[in-house]
């Protein structure tokens, strides 16, 4: 018998990539689910995005059978919950299995299809459905059952009930079907630490859950990994050592997502248009303009032509189909680049005005002209992310192009055709510095000793994680990305976004094409976008020159010097120097690099006597 599927919550479309994803656990006010995998999901309320660099890295990733990029599945909601709305959504499955009686007088932790437990759907209020346990708590009522808070998960991305059985009685699980063991989690006190929470059996067999916390435990008193992925259904080998974790911990899951700026093929709107949906057009060019007429204002993206009129629209597909030129797409071989492209058309000497992106040029401030060669505002953007992967226990903390695949999790059992994604527009402000200066820094020796100690930390911490050594992006990087999250914190003071909302792209590269740009921006899900708060900053040269001032002298001090501006990364094997949660660090929406490769002393002068003269702005 195929049960109703239920609704359980709600989440946006940039919550299923950024925060639960495809194998992620959503704790709900009264349940526990895994997001499954794509050989669930159903196209039919998807939508597809059309971006040809992101569709050419994630076919990179995943294989060239990945065909679209798709919006999660949605229709907007009726007033009656037994409409198709309410059956349409991103399936999810119970995780994890084992629940927890909350009545103090039985506690009893068993699977949820035990028999023991029973669900009370809420068709008006999702997030009021939830587990009951048959026994009889205080006042009579059946108590909620909860889903129980420890999870295995191992460094292959693999996540796993508890084995409470197996624990409970260190290593000899009972036969199945031997009666007698019912299995308690009881807790002391009131901090809810891992030794204060017990599981006992009514047999007389328990121990401490703090015997399971850490990696020597672990590897002592829990079983290998199983290789299971809950959002699959299926089981793998693995026999990889365990990490029991919380359930809820950060460290459960870790997106693995690349995101690109959607830009401007053309310098006018209806080119533009023609050019991204020439794959489309191309073979109607051949017909009679009447004849083409039905199919051309039957397709899809006719809406965004419709203003243009018929007869401009098909002028502008004769001209390109006689100019020749192709349908832009990357070729499956070529390397995949994706900054380039973008710090071509924010450095461009033409300001550009279309609907998806829109570039205006602004004075420099007097005070920055020494270091800051051009200020773009960047009054729209639009933002395209899609999710390919996802880790566990470690997070992906380098380029997402090389991220090593043996760590990667998959979002399908077989090959996928699609992947999810989701889109946002916004605003920004782009600061190209001067590559004379750039260069001329690079080359000072306190840089070079500075760099050299960066470095020695990345190698090792590398190494400790068994990774393959390189991948270090050079002082230029460590200087641009550290500079962004100085600005980042002062912008927002200014601006009126928060500094979580607040996101950096960083251009850093050194000859033949050398790169040196930061863009911060903002961008929302909504389709008019953002408020043009960051962009006002930008408006007047000397408010700009004010803020980057006011943000270099709030770097040079942070509160916990003296110990951040002395940190030694290759003593530490860190990826980062004078940086700390005092000065830097910035919220994980913001940062594209996890908050490594950060490091003051190569911005300003710190108090450190063992770190002068490498500052940029020293």
């Amino acid at each position: 018998m195929t049960l109703e599927p239920q609704r359980v919550g709600e989440l946006r479309a940039n919550q299923l990539l950024h925060t639960f994803g495809i194998g992620a656990i959503v704790d709900l006010p009264n349940l526990s689910v895994v997001v499954l995998g794509l050989d669930d999901w159903k196209q039919a309320k998807t939508t597809v995005i059309r971006e040809d660099r992101l569709l050419a890295a994630i076919r990179r990733k995943l294989g060239g059978q990945v065909a679209d990029l798709r919006t999660p599945p949605y229709t907007p909601p009726t007033k009656s919950v037994y409409d198709e709305w309410a059956r349409v959504g991103v399936p999810v499955a119970i995780f994890p299995r084992w629940l927890r009686c909350t009545s103090p007088r039985c506690s009893i932790v068993a699977p949820a299809d035990s028999g023991l437990f029973h669900l009370l759907p809420d068709l008006y209020r999702p997030d009021k459905s939830r587990y009951v346990h048959s026994c009889t708590g205080e006042g009579g009522k059946r108590p909620a059952a909860v889903p129980a808070r420890f999870l295995l998960a191992c460094e292959e991305g693999h996540l796993d009930d508890f084995p409470w059985m197996f624990y409970a009685h260190r290593g000899a699980e009972p036969a199945s079907g031997d009666g007698g063991h019912t299995l308690i989690l009881g807790e002391r006190g009131t901090s809810g630490e891992a030794a204060n929470v017990f599981v006992r059996c009514a047999c007389g067999a328990g121990r401490s859950m703090a015997e399971a916390i850490g990696a020597d435990n672990a590897v002592k008193n829990l079983p290998a990994c199983r290789g299971r992925h809950p959002h699959l259904g299926v089981f793998e080998g693995c026999g990889k050592p365990v990490r029991a974790m919380n359930l809820g911990a950060t460290n459960s899951w870790f997106p693995l997502q690349i995101r690109v700026f959607s830009l401007p093929k053309k310098d006018n709107e209806l080119d533009n248009d023609i050019a991204e949906n020439w794959a489309v057009l191309k073979p109607m060019a051949a017909l009679p303009k009447e004849a083409a007429r039905p199919a051309v204002t039957a397709l899809n993206f006719w809406p965004q032509l419709e203003h243009h009129g018929y007869d401009k629209v098909w002028t502008a597909i004769q001209h390109r189909a006689a100019t020749g030129e192709s349908a832009d797409e990357p070729d499956e071989d070529d390397e995949i680049d994706l900054a380039r492209p973008e710090w071509e058309a924010f450095t461009q000497t033409e300001p550009v005005s279309l609907p998806e992106f829109t570039t205006q040029h602004v004075a420099t401030p007097k005070s920055a002209r020494g270091f800051l060669e051009r200020v773009v505002l960047v009054p729209r953007l639009r933002e395209v992310g899609a999710l390919y992967g996802f880790t566990r226990v470690d997070a992906p903390e380098f380029d997402v192009l090389t991220t090593d695949h043996a760590r990667v999790a998959p979002l399908s059992t077989e090959p996928p055709s699609w992947v999810p994604c989701a889109e946002q527009r916004g605003e920004g402000v782009f600061l190209k510095f001067s590559e004379e200066r750039i260069s001329a820094w690079e080359s000072v020796p306190a840089v070079l000793e500075r760099e050299k100690r960066l470095a020695e930390g990345h190698e090792r911490w590398r190494a400790a994680r068994q990774l393959k050594p390189g991948e270090w992006p050079g002082a230029r990087y460590v200087l641009l990305h550290s500079l962004a999250h100085v600005l980042i914190r002062e912008f927002a003071l200014e601006s009126g976004y928060g500094a979580s909302g607040i996101a950096e792209r960083i251009y850093a590269r050194g000859s033949p094409q050398p790169m040196a740009g930061i863009l911060l921006y903002t961008a929302a899900p909504d389709s008019e976008g953002t408020l043009g708060g960051l962009v006002s900053l930008g408006r007047d040269p000397g408010r700009l020159g004010t803020l980057v001032e006011q943000a270099l002298d709030a770097a040079r001090l942070c509160s916990s010097d003296p110990l951040c501006a002395e940190h030694d990364p290759a003593d530490h094997a860190r990826l980062y120097g004078a940086a700390c949660h005092a000065c830097l660090f910035a919220a994980e929406t913001s940062c594209e690099r996890g908050n490594h490769y950060l490091d003051r002393a190569l911005v300003v002068g710190t108090m450190s006597q063992a770190v002068q003269g490498a500052g940029f702005f020293e």
